[in-house]
């Protein structure tokens, strides 16, 4: 966490926590998952011993904590962190092991649901991956929007040496982020991928030193902290939602988007702004 940021006063109800490394205080979301906020940027704080491993609570814990961050206006921008050892090395694979079909198809519907919350935040989202994120660890990551990777980190989707394949969206946003030949390599093979191929294969979009991976997630994320909230979530939404539909739907959404953007004021701000200083120097308020 970056030196001098004040964390916003706790909401009644909150119990307060403290995120061990960050300095600051924080809202409690539950016994392993955090989430604090200082000047307009969320951290969703893993930090289950030892490996942040996805227990059934930690979902709980990640659903939460992302209903938090996307209900709380104060809130512009989201860090999904792991700590300075670890992102996250999976799910829990003792409290899954003696499952059978029925109870293993409910139990993987809520971790992909706890993740397609973390997808559906309506804010940019950026993942500071430090140490091992394997697993639902990496699905975790991939459902951030950004992704800043310590140079010794490892990524990777090992599920198929377990006799079993990624069920919490390894399948499908890893191929359409780096294409389906690369993903079905990572997933066939479960290797480890380290920093340097991930950046070149466009699984993540920043490689940096171990102990600067959140204060460069952090950077991401202040580029958008001042911008124009309801211009970002759209943005997102239209490149989100257009992925999974034709072309010709995924104009008709872009526009309707756009359209609506012109009953903000962030849009006759940065319209204003425009006509009178040039590109790049409006001052957004987030309405």
């Amino acid at each position: 966490m970056g030196h001098g940021a004040v964390a916003r006063a706790v909401p009644q109800g909150k119990s307060r926590g403290y995120a061990g490394g960050l300095g600051v205080e924080v809202d409690c979301v539950g016994e392993f998952v955090r989430v604090e906020v200082a000047d307009q940027i969320a951290t969703i704080r893993l930090d289950r011993p030892k490996m942040n491993a996805l227990n059934a609570q930690v979902q709980a814990e990640i659903a939460a904590a992302a209903a938090q961050v996307t209900e709380d206006s104060a809130v512009r921008a989201v860090i999904l962190y792991g700590g300075e050892r670890v992102f996250a090395a999976g799910a829990d694979i003792k409290e899954m092991a003696p499952l059978g079909t029925a109870d293993m198809s409910e139990r993987a519907a809520v971790l992909q649901s706890a993740l397609n919350d973390v997808a559906d935040i309506p804010k940019p989202v950026v993942a500071a991956v430090t140490g091992y994120a394997l697993g639902g660890g990496l699905e975790l990551a991939l459902s951030a929007d950004f992704r800043v990777l310590g140079e010794s980190a490892k990524v990777g989707q090992p599920e198929i040496l377990l006799g079993v394949i990624p069920g919490a969206g390894g399948t499908q946003r890893l191929s359409r982020l780096v294409g389906p030949a690369r993903a079905k390599d990572i997933v066939f093979t479960g290797r480890f991928v380290g920093a340097e191929e991930a950046l070149r294969i466009g699984l993540v979009d920043e490689v940096v030193p171990a102990d600067e991976v959140y204060d460069a997630a952090r950077r991401w994320a202040e580029q958008f902290a001042n911008g124009p909230a309801y211009a970002l979530r759209a943005a997102k939404e239209a490149i989100d939602q257009g992925l999974s539909v034709d072309l010709d739907t995924g104009l008709a959404i872009e526009a309707q988007k756009f359209a609506a953007l012109f009953a903000t004021e962030d849009r006759t701000i940065g319209m204003q702004s425009f006509i009178d200083n040039g590109p790049g120097k409006a001052k957004f308020v987030g309405r």
